[in-house]
């Protein structure tokens, strides 16, 4: 077995019994980093000497430590951070090429990962501002499934994802404005859990309009994704307790509601995204859970709200005039477009969008938790969503992709994507879950009940 075959809790585990090292399990990470980074484009940039310091520092807190039980959940573990997220003294360009920068403060996130003691590797691949469905930016490798190197991880916490599913991380930090975490976790198979809007600190900075953004887990086992949303709350080993305790009681019978139409775009699903979809509620129902059929909680004619503001807060990244012509066309499009929204508009777009959040929200209200599928298609092609040449046909594509996501950003309720299904050519296909607000701790359970009764971790990509 290798170091990498251990979950990121088996891996804290044995750096407190003194089994392995927190520099040895860094070294590896990072030697595996340096042998297949090019393959899968994982990591914008890798932090070597920042990495082994923090494992140092780990290692010297696990011989100083009277309980080494008290240490944190996740204590010498390697979690490496998105690339839109700033890391004092490391180099940050959010998948840019206008930025260039190293900051002089953590955002408040990563100040939660050092408090937890785990080890940043390095910082994660991301498309332009973290903008695009997809991960292909100019200043890095573009980040690719590990289940089809021809195809793309998602975005835009795709560098992320592969650095989980392609071994070079056990768990990672990611974000998610309308899927960036669940986007990519269904497209490498692994758990991608997008958090409550406020659970986890968007500070010190500014919240964009509409507080879509989010941060959250992506993770290869329920478990790891409990311990590292644990270490970002800053409530460490709780929500794995809860969980572990759930697991031992056992869950109640739980209400499910369920749709399969998409949402945000005209479209007509890929049948394994719908056989994917079909698995999952057959085995709810096996495991005792009532399932019934819920109403889609927006129509196509309330999108464009959601689109006004995203495009507002394009524009709203504040750069100099001269960088425009080095953005993406993507990037510049919806600049463009958000410059031509007047305040009014936008206060228009936002109270709509609050509006229909909170009828959405009402509308499964009954239920405990809804299940969609995660995306309406296969893991992309690298490039095949994207075209410089028309970003409006761009955007629709990336759409048509992901059309079960971004509502609930505009609502801020919980949502996991499970790895429950897998086609015939080993491609990973992503189910949908999205719990009442604050409840997280619901959708972990339900989450370990499936990944127990249909485990995927057995599961590794040639890369492994």
């Amino acid at each position: 077995m290798h170091l990498h075959d251990l979950t990121a809790v088996e891996q804290a585990g044995a750096i407190r019994r003194g089994e392995i090292s927190a520099v040895r399990l860094t070294e590896h990470y990072l030697d595996r980093i340096a042998d297949l980074n090019e393959t899968v484009g994982a990591f914008a940039l890798v932090t070597p000497d920042v990495a082994l310091a923090q494992a140092q520092a780990a290692d010297a807190a696990v011989s100083a430590a009277d309980d080494v039980d008290a240490l944190p959940v996740l204590h010498g573990v390697t979690v490496p951070v998105k690339d839109l997220n700033r890391f004092a003294g490391v180099r940050t360009r959010m998948g840019s090429l206008v930025v260039d920068m190293v900051p002089d403060v953590d955002d408040d996130v990563v100040a939660e990962l050092r408090q937890g003691n785990t080890v940043m590797t390095g910082k994660t691949t991301t498309p332009e501002f973290g903008m695009p469905a997809y991960t292909e930016s100019d200043i890095g490798p573009y980040a690719r499934t590990p289940w089809d190197l021809s195809r793309g991880a998602g975005g835009s916490s795709g560098g992320g994802a592969t650095a989980v599913a392609s071994g070079l991380a056990p768990v990672a930090h990611g974000s998610d404005g309308g899927g960036s975490i669940r986007i990519p976790a269904s497209g490498c198979g692994i758990v991608g859990l997008k958090t409550t809007r406020g659970l986890i600190s968007n500070g010190p900075l500014p919240e964009g309009p509409g507080r879509l953004g989010v941060h959250g887990v992506l993770a290869r086992t329920v478990t790891d994704t409990a311990a590292l949303l644990g270490v970002m709350t800053g409530t460490d080993a709780a929500y794995v307790r809860g969980l572990s305790q759930t697991m031992i009681t056992g869950l109640p019978r739980l209400r499910i509601g369920r749709y399969a139409q998409p949402v945000i775009a005209d479209t007509t699903p890929h049948p394994e995204t719908l056989a994917a979809y079909e698995e999952a509620t057959a085995l709810l129902l096996e495991l005792g859970h009532e399932v019934e059929e819920v109403e889609v909680p927006l129509g196509l004619d309330e999108v464009p709200q959601f689109e006004v503001v995203w495009a507002v807060g394009a524009a709203g990244i504040p750069l100099p005039p001269e960088a425009e012509e080095h953005l993406r066309p993507l990037t510049r499009w919806l600049r463009e477009r958000g410059r031509q929204v007047s305040a009014e508009e936008l206060e228009r777009a936002l109270g709509k969008m609050a509006e229909v959040a909170r009828k959405a929200v009402e509308l499964t209200a009954h239920v405990d938790v809804v299940l969609t599928p995660t995306l309406a298609d296969l893991p992309a092609p690298i490039g095949s969503l994207r075209d410089d040449d028309d970003p409006a046909a761009d955007f629709e594509a990336q759409k048509r992709f992901t059309p079960y996501t971004s509502p609930y950003n505009m609502t801020g309720q919980p949502a996991i994507s499970l790895p429950l299904h897998w086609t015939a050519e080993s491609l990973p296909v992503g189910v949908q879950l999205v719990g009442r607000l604050n409840e997280e701790n619901v959708l972990l359970a339900l989450a370990a009940e499936l990944e127990a009764a249909r485990p995927w971790s057995h599961r590794y990509p040639e890369v492994w």
